[in-house]
């Protein structure tokens, strides 16, 4: 299957419908942070209690990953799609009618809970499709088409809550995951035949996801892009206090800064994809992971000593993001490469990995607020260099060899 896309089947079309599914996640979280404060009245709780909301999301998804990759690998990536799609509808319609803040987090973890399948299996999807390279290519097409979720989502779910209500974000939720569903059924190809699928015993599952974590080349591209993904959701948790509580960016003016970060991720990404078919992408994380890490230090140096202001935050950060679209596309590529046999689990631990390291950068900033932007740097700063140095240090273990690790594979799987 490597290297092969389906002469009848464009791999645009797998780009815009993978790449719409992956978008689900970011628009589940955006569109719904404009309306925290609204729904905290709404419903008579406290901001903290519908924080915990947010929270759950990021539990559930981080959590809920590691399901769908066996699954997927066991009837097929898109019967494991269409039960993810359909437990994101059917929770986005409770949380549209939540009726107090206890209901709302429960529907939040299973909306979370439906939403890591178009997360996982996606990657999957072009893992079956394409080899080292194109992957490369195919994933750094997939965050064009997302990267307009940090975009659009607070704007439209600005809009929303001024029109219609807090509900109607849930709602759009409900109709976006219900269309995709509809596409996904009529225009994308199952990519995984039946010959292919493994139909494992919890054990073996187990033991699968054991030899991923034992396989230092896989864990050295996975930590390292997940180091890069952390700084990331710190930015998008702790954005909003930095830019509007302490620098006083009218709230109405914060989506408009939100997407420029958003769009030096979708031009570096557009860019890593042109690269891919002229660099070896283990070249351009090798180029790339210290500008990343001299970003972070400078919005530290910044936020300690006040140089630059706003701007002295503002631009070491873009650099940091930015660098996240050249990054990201390649180490998972690269990561998955060797385990085409078992592409759901390896994207489905992958993710759940990430989402972890995401998830405590964003909680470390809370635990360390002092009204000023320093601990939002620092977490940063600190994940740019985490994952400088687990790069390095992946160097210094030698390339990967794909026949002996498709070879242990085959002996879990057979």
């Amino acid at each position: 299957m490597d290297g092969r896309t389906p002469r009848s089947v464009s791999r645009y079309r797998i780009a815009v419908i993978l790449g719409a599914l992956t978008a689900m996640g970011p628009l589940a979280i955006d569109m719904y942070l404009p309306a925290l404060p609204t729904i905290a009245r709404d419903l008579g709780a406290s901001s903290a209690a519908v924080q915990v909301s947010l929270a759950m999301y990021f539990i559930g998804i981080a959590l809920g990953q590691a399901f769908y990759g066996p699954l997927s690998d066991r009837v097929g990536r898109k019967p494991a799609l269409a039960f993810g799609l359909t437990v994101f509808i059917a929770s986005s319609v409770g949380c549209a009618l939540a009726w107090n803040v206890e209901s709302l987090i429960t529907f939040r973890f299973l909306q979370a809970l439906g939403g890591c399948a178009p997360l996982v299996i996606p990657r999957a999807v072009v893992r079956d499709h394409f080899d080292e390279r194109e992957s490369v290519r195919m994933l750094s097409m997939l965050i064009l088409v997302m990267g307009l979720a940090p975009i659009l989502g607070p704007l439209i779910g600005g809009q929303l809550l001024v029109n219609f209500g807090w509900r109607s974000v849930f709602w759009v939720l409900m109709a976006y995951g219900a269309t995709w569903c509809v596409v996904v059924a009529l225009f994308l190809p199952e990519s995984l035949p039946r010959e292919y699928r493994r139909r494992q015993s919890v054990q073996a599952i187990l033991a699968i996801y054991r030899q991923l974590i034992r396989d230092r080349i896989y864990m050295g591209y996975v930590l390292t892009g997940g180091f890069m993904f952390a700084g990331l959701l710190t930015y998008i948790t702790g954005s909003p206090f930095v830019f509007i509580e302490i620098f006083h960016v009218p709230p109405e003016r914060f989506g408009l800064f939100f997407g420029t970060n958003a769009v030096g991720i979708i031009a570096a990404s557009q860019i890593n994809r042109w690269l891919a078919g002229r660099l070896d992408p283990r070249r351009v994380v090798r180029m790339i992971l210290p500008i990343a890490m001299a970003a972070g230090f400078g919005m530290l140096l910044s936020a300690t000593t006040g140089f630059g202001g706003f701007a002295g935050i503002l631009i070491p950060l873009f650099c940091f993001i930015a660098c996240y679209g050249f990054i990201m596309p390649s180490t998972t590529a690269l990561a998955m490469a060797p385990h085409g046999a078992i592409a759901g689990s390896a994207s489905a631990l992958l993710g759940t990995l990430q989402f972890v390291l995401g998830a405590t950068a964003g909680a470390l900033v809370g635990e360390l607020g002092n009204r000023t932007a320093v601990p939002f740097a620092a977490v940063i700063a600190g994940r740019g260099f985490s994952a400088f140095t687990m790069y390095r240090t992946l160097q210094r273990i030698g390339d990967p060899q794909p026949q002996r690790l498709e070879a242990e594979v085959g002996k879990l799987v057979s």
